[in-house]
């Protein structure tokens, strides 16, 4: 993103921050008709994308926008103003029968380049890449073999789907999620952040764990949860957190890929965490019509467990290298902490609205609001003038790149759906599975996690669940066990080698090789595999069910996890030898996700193996009872 200086950051600013009060105006008092919506959504923030992001990292300016840049950032503005202007007539011609007029071809195709080269610049060359192939294969679905084969289509319909439709394409469905749901949390996440409660997740992280053994690390672990569920971006998270923890990690002795792969895989993680989740979430509540307030409950248990493991592995490694915890003069005081609580008031506002029935829309706005008002409860956190507009413009800002990425996932799910590609898949990796649906689901992970190196979470959550949600469905899944199905893949991308965004961001903080921190954030996130499988197969972890049975599948996710993080690091209380490793990972794995048998003789049998792991060395370690750590100095 430019820096920019001068009358350009004033005039540019405005703009941002006059989108962050029209999103917070229909928020509050209702929204306009769909497309006149969607239409000025994008009218304010595809120009963003020209101004804000440069071409190219090296000749273009990079502290003020080019002539071209101007003019690119001009005809989005007139594609998406006519696309406003003409909303009624658009909104009642019959699609794929009435004649494009000549301003619609013009409009239709700028838009589409535009679309293009924004997503290029300001969210990731791969799903620009996906896009152009998407709209490649319209045109030559008719000489495609096989299942990829589908009818000619002109010209005419291909602009038609994308520029005129209202279920789909740059103004379809998804956008639409974009421009209510998503849009008004992203500002509530600039305002929250922006009021200073970054400070207070790191003080309370750092007076919780903070003393214990390898403390940085753990306070990386929970402040990337507090703060992930608030920014809802892996990246953001990692810069933003990462820059103090993981230097505070380095200089207590862990290894450079070590501190870099815990802060990639807890930033991943915050955006499962509730009670905002992220983007992703509100489009899954939109797509499935199931209450978001039902996706929280849905989510929590499964979040405990990921930075539960990844706690556990934390203190696995430091205890290992014989770390030691922050220095007692580092420690801020619980009064350090209790000074800044009220900026959690918020949060609880927001909760509290939902608890209540109101829409999480609605609900998100009167957070805003609350949030001037928890602001000016204590004097060292009241905000004045420059704050508030510093928030408008981080809104403004921070919705550019999930608006791209929704109108581009909208985009390339319209190539799938209108030839009917999306059945085609579907009916693939049926017959491939056979009905199977521990086969089904590995193809889709696959599939999501491919769909999800280098394109944010939200796109490659919505193209995911176009082609897996259903064929899950089909198998006997939950609607919302399918959806975070994909959605927990679509996040684990960011942490999966070889492309995992959020491993590069921390490993550029810690110095350390790319692909090291890619392997450990990746061994590090094995819980969110685990959990993801899991709801495929246990509603008892949605919270559905029995009490007896979700206390069960609690108990043995937190034991079996434990036990894989024993195999994956090497070390319970003592040294485990490397050929127990393997065995202890698939017993650990397969107790959890088995459902064959009941559940708490499952928790024993997990139990007892990690009593073993803790009080038999001898076995475990292949007779070494050496408890010496091993030095850090020797790590480095």
């Amino acid at each position: 993103m430019r820096q920019l200086t001068g009358a350009t950051a004033l005039a540019i600013g405005v703009w941002a921050a006059a989108a962050t009060l029209f999103h917070l105006y229909t928020a509050g008092f209702g929204f306009f008709e769909p497309r006149e919506q969607r239409s000025i959504h994008l009218a304010f923030l595809l120009p963003l994308a020209f101004l804000l992001y440069p071409a190219t990292p090296d000749r273009s300016p990079q502290h003020r926008p080019s002539l071209p840049d101007g003019v690119m950032a001009l005809l989005a503005l007139g594609c998406c103003v006519y696309s406003y202007l003409e909303s009624p007539r658009i909104n009642l011609r019959f699609e794929n029968v009435d004649p494009l007029l000549p301003g619609e071809w013009l409009w239709g195709i700028l838009m589409t380049v535009l679309m293009i080269e924004a997503l290029r610049r300001a969210v990731t060359p791969v799903l620009a890449g996906l896009v152009v192939v998407g709209i490649a294969y319209l045109f030559t679905t008719e000489y495609m073999p096989g299942i990829l084969n589908y009818r000619h289509l002109a010209l005419s319909e291909i602009v038609e789907t994308m520029y005129l439709l209202n279920g789909m394409g740059i103004f379809g469905s998804i956008t639409g999620i974009s421009s209510t749901m998503v849009a008004i949390f992203i500002i509530f996440g600039a305002f929250i952040e922006g009021s200073g409660i970054g400070r207070l997740f790191h003080n309370a992280g750092t007076r919780l764990t903070g003393q214990q053994a390898g403390g940085p690390g753990k306070v990386a672990v929970v402040s990337s949860a507090l703060f992930g569920t608030i920014s809802g971006s892996s990246t953001a998270n990692v810069f933003t957190t990462g820059s103090f923890t993981i230097p505070a990690m380095i200089r207590l002795g862990y290894r450079r890929p070590f501190a870099g792969g815990v802060e990639a895989s807890a930033s991943v993680g915050g955006q499962i965490m509730p009670p905002v989740m992220g983007a992703g979430a509100f489009v899954m509540a939109e797509i499935t019509n199931i209450p978001y307030s039902q996706i929280i409950i849905a989510a929590t248990i499964g979040a405990v467990c990921y930075f539960f493991m990844i706690l556990v592995s934390v203190h696995i490694e430091a205890r290992r290298l014989g770390l030691k915890g922050v220095a007692p003069e580092d420690v801020p005081p619980w009064k350090a902490v209790w000074r800044d609580i009220h900026l959690l008031l918020p949060v609880l506002v927001l909760l509290a609205l939902m608890a209540i029935d109101f829409s999480p829309h609605y609900s998100a706005f009167w957070s805003i609001l609350s949030v001037f008002v928890c602001c000016w409860l204590r004097r060292h956190t009241r905000v004045g003038p420059r704050a508030i507009w510093d928030m408008l413009v981080a809104g403004g800002r921070n919705m550019v790149v999930v608006a791209l990425a929704c109108a581009g996932a909208g985009i390339f799910v319209a190539c799938l759906t209108v030839t009917g590609l999306v059945i085609s898949l579907s009916t693939v990796i049926t017959s491939i599975s056979e009905g199977n649906l521990l086969v089904a689901g590995m193809l889709l992970m696959v599939t999501t996690l491919i769909l999800g190196m280098g394109v944010p979470t939200t796109a490659a959550y919505i193209i995911g669940a176009s082609i897996g949600a259903p064929i899950l469905v089909k198998l006997g899944v939950p609607v919302l066990g399918a959806h975070l199905f994909v959605f927990y893949f679509a996040i684990l991308a960011d942490a999966t080698p070889p492309v995992s965004v959020a491993s590069y961001a921390a490993a550029s903080i810690a110095k350390a090789e790319p692909m090291q921190t890619g392997l450990v954030a990746f061994r590090l996130s094995l819980a969110g595999f685990v959990i993801g499988y899991s709801y495929l197969y246990t509603p008892s972890l949605m919270m559905i069910g029995p009490v007896d049975e979700i206390i069960g599948q609690i108990a043995v996710n937190l034991v079996g996890l434990t036990i894989l993080a024993s195999a994956m690091f090497g070390y319970c209380r003592w040294r485990v030898h490397w050929l127990w490793r393997p065995p202890l990972a698939a017993l650990a794995l397969v107790t959890v996700l088995i459902e064959t048998y009941p559940v708490w003789p499952r928790v024993g049998l997990l139990a007892v193996v990690l009593a073993m792991l803790v009080w038999l060395p001898q076995v475990f370690a292949l007779g070494s009872f050496g408890t010496n750590p091993i030095p850090a100095e020797a790590k480095k």
